[in-house]
């Protein structure tokens, strides 16, 4: 039986439109629309999408960096989705997020030392001198050195303020890290550095990770189950090996077939996937997917699938398999 770290039901998070002389809502923007999950202890769970389908604003709201507008979400047993703001930031030892942008993430005016100290400040951890010792040890650990903690960020390149994130995520001892594209804006000789660097903390801390991409192969690299989302919702959630050898969702199913491939012998058919992704503003009745799907039913159109195990926990919410 898997020992469940993460559990998140009915997750939505609607932002509101608003308009005219006195902003009234008119609408809402729904970002998050009925996302459930699970993330064993231990794992590394993939939630994978193209821009603007709503992977960040899931995370996020996990957090509650965003507060969510309705659902449960349980972390460790304990329902975090009641909790007040000065409960809530106790939990943050336990949960900690790496941000996309390591340029954006770090306050130029602070140390690395300040910088990755901060969060033991805030959650009074460690005397003064263990925290200093804490910050060298976690420099070391992440593969920089002990001085560049007197070092200020502008003086770094990407990949090593990618490193200093990490870092700083790590230096409470979370039991769950949140990895929001941490390679996306990195180069490619880089980006595998970061994932191993990452792949090998888990392995020396327990660490359980949701790591959030748009890439593919970056997903299928560090994830053990993936999660693939399409306007607001998880269309298709299985293990690794399943989801890439026999995806099942026409979504799916598109994205792989863009994944390029390195032999060029290889038989590759891709799948052009017509028209535009839909506003989250007005998703379309039904299934979200059916106005860009080439096996779109009439079903489709009107009633919304579930998503559901098909077999060996292969979950996808799509009417072809629900005949």
């Amino acid at each position: 039986m898997p020992d469940v770290l993460l559990k998140v039901s009915h997750l939505k998070k609607y932002f509101p439109i608003r308009a005219g002389l006195l902003q009234k809502t008119v609408g809402y923007v729904k970002a998050v629309d009925d996302v459930n999950l699970e993330i064993n202890r231990g794992e590394t769970f993939g939630l994978v999408g193209e821009s603007g389908c709503g992977k960040s604003t899931t995370g996020r709201s996990i957090l509650r960096l965003i507060e969510p507008t309705s659902g449960e979400i349980q972390f460790d047993g304990r329902d975090i989705h009641s909790l007040s703001g000065a409960q809530m930031r106790g939990m943050y030892r336990d949960m900690q997020l790496v941000f996309q942008d390591p340029y954006a993430s770090l306050n130029p005016r602070k140390t690395i030392e300040k910088l990755i100290e901060e969060p033991m400040i805030i959650h009074n951890m460690y005397t003064p001198g263990e925290r200093k010792k804490k910050v060298h040890e976690l420099l070391e650990l992440v593969g920089l050195n002990a001085y560049h903690a007197s070092r200020y960020p502008h003086e770094f390149s990407g990949g090593q303020r990618q490193r200093i994130g990490i870092a700083r995520a790590l230096g409470l001892q979370p039991k769950l890290v949140i990895c929001d594209e941490p390679v996306s804006a990195l180069d490619v000789s880089i980006q595998s550095q970061v994932l191993n660097l990452l792949k090998q903390l888990q392995q020396q801390l327990h660490l359980t990770y949701m790591f959030i991409a748009h890439d593919l192969s970056v997903v299928k690299h560090i994830s053990d189950r993936v999660g693939v989302m399409y306007l607001g919702r998880i269309v298709e959630l299985s293990d690794k090996k399943s989801l890439y050898e026999k995806p099942l969702h026409p979504y799916t199913q598109a994205l792989l077939s863009a994944v390029p491939v390195a032999n060029p012998n290889a038989k590759h058919e891709r799948i052009i996937l017509e028209g535009d992704v839909p506003s989250p503003a007005n998703p379309p009745t039904g299934c979200t997917f059916h106005p860009r799907c080439s096996a779109c039913m009439d079903i489709c159109r009107t009633e919304r699938p579930v998503l559901r195990d098909i077999g060996d926990g292969h979950m996808v919410a799509c009417h072809l398999y629900n005949q």
